[in-house]
């Protein structure tokens, strides 16, 4: 299939769903415990559900947690995939009411968004590759949504392309649309019995060209803190203030071993909330590593500390609780036996662009997903920054992720995948 000369149908497609996507609120919230967390979820997956009909998509669904699923039917003997995307957007900078702004020829130069953000070459590089280009960003008072409204925007773009042009040989393209990815919740209730694929690709990578199929080992880990609460005139050698040793214990892990202080293959403790009163303190921590090893190597640490403070004030109760959320996928993609991996390679390549392995320095649903038995790398969306009010998405490599969609397609009903569920 040449879709070389469609250049300007895609940019103009998928620039106007982005545009649109982005501008609803579709913040999750982690402290929420139903699927999905926040309404505007729904609200989104029930407008996508709509798209995906109005495009020739059949079994198209909402269900009850929130999950869209469709078919676009194809040969039916030729193999299947599943293209995934998530709904929600982080919480960790403001979601709502986003203003998208369209920079065409950005002509390379920083780019104040607002008093207190400015998006610059010299700590966003990437985008000196798009001058003369079209970028798109938020104002600088929210984010801007390519993670993972990019993705969505390239999935449903390959799929329109594809209702359209019935000439080459294709198997059904399964689509699921999950919730709450970004609270580490996105498959726990994944429509599995909508899927007959072999294998699938999540399209929430960032930069153009990379593909993923290695991720972080994930833990998280609560910390709680029982004190002992006194009248402050009365308190000498009554009071133990849980919040003073909550900031203790805090300040007392590996400053070296953070986020802002770690890349490549190095792990990490991160602290993302901290909350409490004299009586009861709480720190929730997400740990990272390659390995699980490296994850309990960390929360072995933090129970170490634990005792070590419990110790130093006495009366005061310090625990840890930890879980896993996901293991690398890695071992899980490898082991697999599934083609899906080169084939998505291949598939960059005709789309323009020459593939780049990366190591994901975070996760994705596919990480679940793999290990649950549906072999699943990751493929970039054309955002950057992601998490930030300095988030930014790049046209072409939007533009090149929905190509790479339409030429997997193509290239999967040539293959023999061998995996199964």
């Amino acid at each position: 299939m040449d879709i070389s000369k469609c250049g300007d149908w895609f940019e103009r497609r998928i620039l106007d769903r982005f545009l649109r996507y982005v501008k609803i609120d579709t913040t999750s919230d982690r402290h929420n415990k139903h699927h999905p967390s926040t309404p505007g979820q729904r609200v989104f997956a029930e407008a996508l559900a709509g798209e995906l009909t109005r495009l020739g998509c059949a079994g198209v669904e909402v269900d009850r947690y929130g999950y869209v699923s469709a078919r676009l039917a194809g040969d039916p003997a030729a193999p299947a995939v599943v293209l995934i995307a998530h709904l929600d957007t982080s919480s960790e900078a403001p979601g709502k009411n986003v203003k998208p702004r369209v920079h065409e020829k950005y002509d390379g130069r920083p780019i104040r968004l607002s008093r207190d953000v400015t998006l610059d070459p010299a700590t966003s590089p990437d985008l000196l590759a798009y001058a003369g280009q079209t970028i798109v960003t938020s104002s600088g008072d929210t984010l801007l949504g390519a993670d993972d409204k990019a993705g969505l925007a390239a999935i449903v773009t390959a799929v329109e392309f594809l209702s359209l042009h019935g000439e080459a040989r294709r198997g059904d393209i399964e689509i699921v649309f999950t919730p709450d990815e970004e609270t580490g919740r996105g498959t726990d209730r994944f429509p599995w019995d909508k899927i007959r694929a072999k294998a699938a690709v999540t399209v929430d990578g960032s930069g153009d060209g990379i593909v993923e199929a290695e991720c972080f080992a994930a833990y998280r880990a609560l910390v709680a803190v029982a004190g002992r609460s006194y009248h402050p005139g009365e308190a000498r050698g009554r009071l133990v203030n849980a919040v003073e040793i909550a900031a203790e214990f805090a300040s007392r892990v590996p400053k070296e071993e953070s986020p802002q202080a770690t890349d490549d293959r190095f792990g990490y403790y991160a602290p993302v909330e901290i909350a409490g009163t004299i009586e009861n303190a709480r720190i929730e921590y997400i740990i990272r590593d390659y390995e699980d090893a490296g994850c309990r190597r960390r929360i072995a640490a933090l129970r170490a500390l634990a005792a070590s403070l419990a110790r130093l004030h006495p009366g005061a109760v310090v625990t840890v609780k930890a879980a896993r959320q996901y293991s690398n996928m890695k071992k899980w993609i490898d082991g697999s036996g599934s083609p899906v991996l080169s084939v998505l390679k291949e598939a960059v390549r005709r789309a323009g662009v020459e593939p780049k392995e990366k190591s994901i320095r975070g996760g994705t649903d596919g990480a679940r997903l793999s290990e649950k038995g549906l072999p699943c790398p990751n493929v970039f969306n054309g955002g950057y920054d992601y998490h930030s009010r300095a988030e930014w998405a790049a046209l072409p490599a939007m533009v090149h992720s929905a190509r790479t969609l339409v030429y997997f397609a193509e290239l999967w009903a040539e293959s023999r995948p061998s995996a199964s569920k």
